[in-house]
């Protein structure tokens, strides 16, 4: 077996932090996720709001990511990216994808896995005007996933549409949100032993919440 500077097979660590129990669960997993979301802005979690995003190509073929989480509300999650990327195109051809928060500070997962829509273009206009002006560029500038050149040819692309655009650009057509309507959530809380608790809310055919333990 090959070596490596670590034992990756003594890697480990207990979880004893808390216990999620189903009679001290929130009724709505939009709610219980935004209880759980508080606390780990409380705990200072590094970027509580950063999101694996999961993704298939129309060939089948899984792709991740990290995205930021910048709108929540009873329609779903909404995060923005470039409509042209990898993802862009791969929700193009399946528009339904999954979610994971991670949050260790508190020994804590979150999944969400639903269907995806690309936001009204008024929305994503309203929340590209509060970004930085350097990231308001930078949508301009990045034909993302794409194959570039090097650094530099990044850097003068940014220069050129940073002296085309001026100090008030309007949004790339190709740059905007998308929101994913949840069918499934998972609350994932570690405990010793391996012994993890997991609840499930999955949507029934009326639309009402079912909520279930899952073996960890």
């Amino acid at each position: 077996m090959d070596k490596t500077s670590h034992d990756l097979a003594q890697m480990r660590r207990q979880y004893e932090l808390a216990a999620l129990d189903e009679t001290h669960v929130a009724p709505d997993p939009l709610q219980q996720f935004q209880q759980w979301f508080d606390e780990a802005v409380r705990a200072k979690a590094l970027e509580p709001n950063a999101m694996t995003l999961a993704t298939v190509s129309a060939q089948g073929r899984p792709s991740t990511r990290v995205v930021l989480l910048k709108g929540l509300d009873a329609r779903g999650l909404v995060w923005y990216t470039n409509y042209e990327s990898r993802k862009g195109q791969e929700l193009e051809a399946n528009p339904c994808a999954a979610l994971q928060f991670f949050w260790p500070e508190l020994e804590r997962v979150v999944r969400v896995e639903g269907s995806v829509a690309k936001l009204d273009p008024a929305e994503s206009d309203a929340y590209y005007r509060t970004r930085p002006l350097g990231s308001r560029i930078g949508a301009w500038a990045s034909p993302q996933s794409q194959v570039i050149a090097s650094r530099a040819e990044l850097e003068a692309t940014w220069a050129q549409e940073q002296a085309r655009q001026g100090e008030d650009p309007v949004r790339p057509a190709q740059w905007g949100g998308y929101r994913l309507a949840p069918a499934y959530w998972e609350f994932w809380q570690g405990r010793a032993s391996r012994l993890h608790d997991r609840l499930v809310f999955e949507a029934s055919a009326e639309g009402a919440w079912q909520l279930r333990r899952l073996a960890p």
